[in-house]
């Protein structure tokens, strides 16, 4: 896939180290909101996440769980939901700038390919970035016969 200056613009940088005052660090999580680990722990240690809640915003910082209440991972059928409503949250604050990581593909153990067309939906939702993984998955899916 040949990816284009718009798709460039719709990516979530590789690695966020500091936040802009409007924009939110969106990171998997687990149902029991126990932030110990990967971008979990960044999430909680430095933009507010907040221990003990799995999902939705706190701080700078929005969780989309993929591990469930016994830090079992989740199948992607279960993760969805999450993400749908993820979505709706971001589509009904148009002024903040979700930084989406690449959700599921860390300690839960999903590839890019398994997590990506979950977002599907969000190429048409202008403050939502995905990581460039998702976006070149997407792209793939959308230019199949």
């Amino acid at each position: 896939m040949i990816l284009l200056d718009k798709d460039f613009a719709k990516a979530c940088p590789p690695w966020i180290s500091k936040l802009r005052r409007n924009q939110i660090f969106v990171f998997g999580s687990n149902e029991s909101g126990i932030h110990g680990a990967g971008a979990a722990a960044l999430a909680h240690d430095k933009w507010g996440a907040i221990w003990g809640q799995g999902f939705g915003p706190s701080g700078l910082t929005f969780a989309i769980p993929s591990k469930d209440w016994q830090i079992n991972t989740m199948e992607v059928l279960s993760i969805a939901p999450y993400v749908n409503r993820f979505v709706q949250y971001a589509i009904t604050h148009p002024d903040l700038e979700f930084l989406v990581t690449e959700i599921g593909c860390g300690l839960a153990g999903y590839q890019a390919e398994d997590i990506a067309p979950l977002f599907e939906s969000t190429l048409d939702v202008g403050n939502i970035k995905l990581p460039m993984t998702f976006l070149q998955v997407l792209g793939d899916k959308n230019n199949e016969g």
